[in-house]
């Protein structure tokens, strides 16, 4: 999804317009059309650590 846009909401409770950006803008601010407020469109996905699993051997002699 390389060229997939973002869509976020307006935080102006009068506004609350749906804008709609490139995945470039992530992380940067971008200005509502409808109202002009700033709006930050959020940055990537963190992606999740791989979870390694630790194996014990609990072997009793």
């Amino acid at each position: 999804m390389a060229g997939a846009n973002v869509r976020v909401i307006c935080p102006n409770l009068k506004c609350r317009a749906i804008l709609s950006a490139p995945n470039s803008a992530r992380g940067k601010y971008v200005r509502c059309r409808m109202c002009g407020m700033k709006v930050r469109i959020p940055g990537p996905k963190p992606k999740a650590a791989p979870v390694s699993v630790v194996v014990e051997d609990s072997a009793e002699a």
